[in-house]
């Protein structure tokens, strides 16, 4: 008889420590998890459906047992808004940016920086190769208690502005570029030689439209999806950033779900970001031509021009640069050659 309790205490201690571990109730069975994934990217953009497809596909491999909610349009969180709203768990999964993440971690405000990667391949095989996971993703796991899982390419960030042609760096003299808040954003608009202004996504068509700016960075993709080609007139072609997004989990959510279920959650978001950058880099191929026929000059200014002035400005700002890994920038920049 003390033998069959012994047993029995020892029984209900496992299952208890797993379902406190989010894996399994006592039955056995795997418990259903449900993640909040939010985001300010437009209806249409190719990062946006790619929440959708990484969704079917989390449903797919996990037999239903991990339920994705999308949110994007900013329905939930502002731009503001989300990071935060992310470390807390108000939301359990967005598309961060290098440069907010060096509000937190000011070393990787390189990696949102001027003219740092060199083209699409350069970024994806740093950002989803082995420094990303080596040097990267633990740093952002621990100081931030976030999971990335990979790295999504939005595109090349260009000029787009009202009125105003810009066919050289010296052109940018005065212009009131709207920016995200950041510091990190904000001084590669002063890098470029502009005026920056920081303001919402959300609140940019109007800004656009009223005269509140000038003029915006993006990529082609979201210059079209947002529908800013409308009530600009000039894009010019300056491939400041290769630019990209890390698609990241709370930790603590991370943590409530099984390892098959983390491990489904890595394949889909690697299907999604599959998906995002193959139609990225196509609609980017065809964007330049759209545009124009829709009204808007398209400029193609000297680029080397525009890459000395920026990566002068970084240097002669050891506020911006000092907290650089330095051993790391280098590299990084080996591997563009």
């Amino acid at each position: 008889m003390k033998k069959k309790m012994i047993l029995f205490l020892a029984l209900t201690v496992v299952a208890g420590t797993i379902c406190a571990n989010g894996q399994k109730d006592v039955e056995g069975s795997v418990k259903p998890v449900e993640l909040i994934f939010t985001s300010v990217s437009v209806s249409g953009d190719s990062h946006t459906e790619a929440m959708y497809v990484f969704a079917d596909k989390v449903k797919e491999l996990t037999g239903g047992s991990v339920e994705v909610k999308v949110y994007d349009n900013g329905t939930l969180f502002t731009q503001e808004n989300e990071f935060d709203a992310l470390v807390s768990g108000e939301a359990d999964m967005a598309y961060i940016s290098f440069p907010t993440i060096a509000t937190q971690i000011p070393e990787f405000g390189m990696f949102g920086s001027g003219y740092f990667f060199s083209s699409y391949a350069h970024m994806t095989s740093v950002l989803n190769g082995q420094i990303a996971k080596q040097d990267i993703w633990p740093r952002v796991t621990e100081e931030l208690n976030l999971v990335p899982l990979g790295s999504m390419y939005l595109g090349s960030r260009e000029i787009n502005t009202r009125n105003k042609e810009i066919n050289s760096y010296a052109d940018m003299n005065g212009l009131l570029l709207r920016m995200p808040g950041s510091e990190a954003w904000l001084f590669l608009g002063e890098a470029l030689g502009a005026n920056p202004t920081p303001l919402s996504f959300s609140e940019l068509y109007t800004a656009l439209q009223t005269g509140a700016v000038d003029g915006q960075d993006n990529p082609l993709p979201t210059v079209e999806k947002a529908k800013f080609y409308e009530v600009t007139k000039y894009i010019a072609i300056t491939n400041h950033v290769i630019d990209s997004i890390m698609p990241c989990v709370n930790a603590d959510k991370w943590n409530s779900m099984t390892t098959e279920q983390q491990n489904a959650v890595k394949e889909a978001m690697q299907y999604a970001i599959n998906f995002n950058d193959e139609a990225r880099i196509a609609s980017e191929s065809k964007l330049v031509a759209f545009f124009e026929g829709e009204g808007l000059t398209v400029t193609h200014p000297d680029i080397n021009d525009f890459r000395s002035h920026v990566q002068a400005a970084y240097k002669a700002n050891p506020a911006m640069t000092s907290t650089w890994d330095m051993d790391l920038y280098n590299r990084v920049q080996a591997m563009a050659k």
